[in-house]
């Protein structure tokens, strides 16, 4: 009979001092070879799978990478995943889950700044540790000192995006098209504003939309008549990719250009050709010569029918490693030690670049520039924080 059944509680405290002693190291024995619990919450399915599949594709690769080198304190690790299927509320559910039910020591998610929100208060007072790959928002750390992220946040990205456009594009006149439904999307073109118009750019005309939004000829037309230089759009892929191919059929033909939300492959699929002469900021590009960058894209395409990597893969790989690598110099699987290994976090070398975890739990990174050319996204330049 296995010794979970065999040394109950109760048949335990009932034993005299020696059996006692035998049974205790025989449960502690079973307790460290137990797996460490990790949950992932993503959206698998739902209007944004693009970000949570290749998220998680990236947290398998360095799961099954980490098991495979005998795993962590001498125990494997064990993934836990949920759909949140894109839908508003439903990150906070499985959450709920993931912690009550299934256990897990640490949270790796959300590629989505709102679903992160949505999120991190529940793990923040569980005090389970919550590592996001991918959102940039800055609130989502602010919530607790349970939260971190292994990505850039907006300021730097927003300012990112300013700076290439004033001295890459050389524009001085740009419009800004924003969702008022995601928090991110707001985020990050208040931060590219304040620092375009601090830079001697003007802003002349912002116009509103909402996600799930399709038409956006009416934006587009005042956009058209305000006659401006180029449109920033700090939206996530599929409104991006929407608003530039009925921006081409208006006959705008400036540059348009955008942050990480623009980062999925359904991006040119939707805007097709109409895409060509865009930018975008992200976190890693499979293009990258660097010899550990060129290593991880070959591995993730043996595991993954030769998919290519994208900027949220590396992420979600890097967040596994991150966490990892805390709980071997924790020496526990203990929350509040994990927590205080986590912010500990200092030049970690990760495939979307060195993380250093910094007193509000942000990573400071680089950001990549991605050029899109000839129905390709292309590695344009690195800009340093």
């Amino acid at each position: 009979m296995p010794l979970s059944k065999t040394f109950t509680p109760d048949f335990i405290l009932s034993m005299k001092t020696p059996a006692l002693l035998l049974a205790l190291a025989a449960t502690a024995a079973l307790s460290a070879a137990d797996p460490i619990k990790l949950g992932e919450y993503a959206s698998l399915t739902g209007k944004e799978a693009g970000f949570g599949q290749t998220s998680h594709q990236g947290v398998v690769l360095a799961i099954e990478e980490i098991n495979a080198a005998g795993g962590v304190l001498g125990r494997k690790l064990e993934l836990t995943t949920e759909d949140n299927q894109t839908k508003p509320g439903e990150s906070a559910t499985v959450v709920k889950k993931l912690i009550s039910r299934d256990k897990v020591v640490a949270l790796i998610g959300e590629v989505s700044s709102g679903r992160s929100l949505e999120a991190a208060p529940i793990a923040q007072q569980a005090k389970i540790p919550m590592v996001a790959p991918a959102a940039t928002n800055p609130k989502v750390t602010q919530t607790g000192n349970y939260i971190f992220r292994v990505c850039f946040i907006d300021p730097f990205q927003g300012t990112v995006m300013a700076k290439f456009a004033k001295q890459d594009l050389k524009v001085k006149r740009v419009a800004v098209l924003s969702s008022v439904s995601n928090a991110y999307s707001l985020g990050l073109a208040k931060f590219f504003k304040e620092t375009f118009t601090a830079g001697g750019g003007e802003i002349v005309t912002e116009k509103n939309l909402a996600e799930g939004d399709k038409d956006f000829r009416a934006q587009l037309t005042a956009v058209k008549a305000a006659g401006v230089d180029a449109v920033y759009v700090p939206c996530y892929y599929t409104e991006a990719a929407l608003i530039v191919r009925q921006a081409r059929d208006l006959g705008l033909t400036m540059p348009f250009f955008g942050g990480d939300g623009w980062e999925d492959e359904q991006l040119l699929k939707i805007g097709g050709e109409a895409m060509n002469g865009c930018y975008y900021s992200t976190h890693f590009s499979a293009e990258n010569t660097d010899p550990v960058v060129a290593a991880f894209t070959a591995k993730y395409k043996a595991r993954w029918n030769n998919e290519s990597p994208g900027a949220f893969s590396a992420l979600g790989y890097d967040a596994v490693y991150v966490i990892a690598a805390a709980i071997k110099r924790a020496g526990t699987t203990d929350g509040p030690a994990l927590r205080d290994a986590l912010a500990a976090t200092k030049d970690f070398p990760g495939i979307s670049g060195t993380t250093t975890i910094d007193k509000d739990r942000n990573a400071s990174k680089s950001a990549t520039i991605i050029a899109l050319k000839d129905g390709k996204a292309k590695f344009f330049k690195t800009v340093s924080p």
